[in-house]
Formats: C-alpha cells, structure tokens, sequence
C-alpha cells in the first residue's frame, strides 16, 4: 500500500510538471513556427519560464466579483483538474502499480463528467460570455464522445476486452494503426475537439466570446482551468498511443511508448499554428454526417475481420 501511494504521488508530481513544460513546448514551437523567438529571457533559453508564470498566478490576487454564484464558482476548477487527475490512474507503463480490468469504460464515465466542470464554470460566473462559451463547449464535447465511443468500440472489438492491458497485448505483433488508420486519425481529430483545442476552441472564441467560460477567473482558479485543459491534452496523447501504437512491456518499449506519446502531443501543436478556427455549423457537420456514419461502417466491418483473425 506504502508503495503504491508512493508511485502515485511521484507520478502526479510528473504529470504536473509534464504539463508546466509542455507549456513552454507549445510557447517556443508556435514562436519558431511564426519565425519568432518565443521565452527566452527567464532561465537558459527560457526553461524556467512555466514556473515564473505559475507562481505569478497562484501570487495573484482573486478579483473579487458581486454577482458570483461563489460556491460552485471556486469549486468548478477543481473538479475540473480532479477528474483530469483522476482519468490519469490508467497510464500505462511497464513497472505501474495497478490496472484496470474495465479501464476503457472508466475513461468514459470520468470524461462524460468533465462537461460539468465547464458547465458549472460558465453559469456561476452569472457573466453572458461564460454562459454562451460554456453551452458551446458542452455542445462540441457531447457531440464528439459520441465518436469517440464508438471508434473505441472498434477496438474494443479487435482485442475483445475492455482492459488497457489486453489492448496493449492484442498489438504484440502488429499496432492498431496499421489496422485501422482512418481510424486513427478520425480519433485524432475527435481529440482535438474533445480537448476545445484550436481549430475547435469554440469554448475559448477570443475575437467572438472574449475568452469564453474562464472570463471571470484569474490567479490560482485559471491556474487550475489551464492545468486541467493541459493535463487533458497529455492523457489524450498517452491514450492515442496505447490505443494505436501499443505499451510498454520493457525499459526500451517504454521509451517508444512516450516517444509516441509526445509526438501525438506536438501535433496538437502543429494543429495549432496550421489552421484556422472552423465555423460552429461545420463543426457539428464533422462529427454527425461524417465522422458517426464511418464509425458505424468501421465498426460493422471489425466484426467478420475479428472472427477471421480468431480462425
């Protein structure tokens, strides 16, 4: 039990600070992608910039607003980040602690509960521009768990278990991606609008919402919010990579693992800086006249191939 805990509090602290420097890589990628320096000032070549920016926030003093709903407005951002760390108990690796016999179902329940934290957010703040970004936000992420529990539901089907560490046994010989690369990349872009990552960051629509559900927030309580969306972002990689490219079952099958991992994660990125922001309409297009018809096609064609495979 001691140990357990012990990996558990190492392991947050990693994330936490995974999340601190994945920061200052999205700052320095997108400044080189815009032919710019990015932070370079604090630090060598600016490394301790993330840490800078987040005692300056939790320094910060709260503004204090009249017309909040204050209870559920402080504790939306934390339940934001707890169920963010909490979806981080299925990492994979090959010396973790525990697993999951059911591992992609709690994923999902614990995602379908991150719509709250927007949710919450976005009407406590008793501000128009919180509500309006929240109620899109909550539009996109519903609409969009709906793809993504159905392209899992392709690869539930393949390895026929609902436990990661099946999954990552099922792609001993040969990766999910080689299989199902539509997929793959139908998932990746489910992600992305599932995370509100731009092109899909309607929640977050500067030159229309004026930072959309977080407006009122600042210090330690937006601190919170962008752990959380950041952390999201992470686990998201991770999961693409254990879903597509397999785990870790060694020291050096660790290493490609978050290889993997981490350049799922600068996609993100490159995303980023490469497009623009969609029109809502088209949005909304993507996930039920396109991405839920394939899905659907993907999943009924899974069937006989598994059944041939098992033959």
């Amino acid at each position: 039990m001691s140990l357990s805990f012990l990996w558990s509090v190492i392991s947050y602290v990693c994330i936490l600070l995974a999340v601190a420097f994945f920061t200052l890589l999205e700052r320095k990628g997108l400044s080189y992608m815009q032919k710019r320096k990015g932070p370079n000032k604090v630090g060598y070549f600016g490394v301790i910039q993330p840490l800078a920016d987040a005692l300056k926030l939790f320094l910060k003093e709260e503004s204090k607003i009249q017309s909040l709903n204050k209870i559920p407005y402080y504790f939306a951002p934390m339940m934001s980040l707890v169920l963010c760390l909490c979806l981080w108990l299925l990492y994979w690796s090959s010396f973790m602690v525990w697993t999951f016999n059911l591992g992609v179902l709690f994923f999902l329940c614990v995602s379908a509960l991150n719509v709250y934290g927007t949710m919450i957010s976005g009407w406590a703040s008793n501000s128009k521009y919180s509500l309006l970004g929240s109620l899109r936000a909550m539009a996109q992420t519903i609409s969009y768990e709906v793809s993504l529990f159905l392209i899992l539901l392709s690869i539930i089907c393949l390895s026929s278990s609902f436990s990661l560490k099946y999954i990552v046994f099922f792609q001993f010989k040969f990766w999910n991606c080689f299989i199902l690369f539509p997929i793959f990349l139908m998932w990746f872009v489910a992600c992305v609008a599932e995370t509100n990552r731009a092109p899909f960051d309607f929640a977050e629509g500067e030159s229309e919402l004026v930072s959309g559900f977080n407006v009122e927030y600042g210090g330690g309580f937006f601190a919170l919010i962008f752990l959380a969306e950041y952390a999201s972002i992470l686990f998201m990689s991770m999961l693409s990579s254990l879903f597509f490219f397999g785990g870790g079952y060694s020291f050096f099958s660790d290493f490609i693992f978050w290889g993997l991992a981490s350049l799922i994660s600068f996609l993100f990125i490159w995303v980023r800086a490469t497009f623009p922001r969609l029109r809502y309409d088209l949005l909304m297009k993507l996930t039920w006249l396109s991405f839920l018809p394939v899905s659907l096609l993907v999943l009924v064609w899974n069937i006989p191939f598994k059944f041939l495979m098992m033959s």
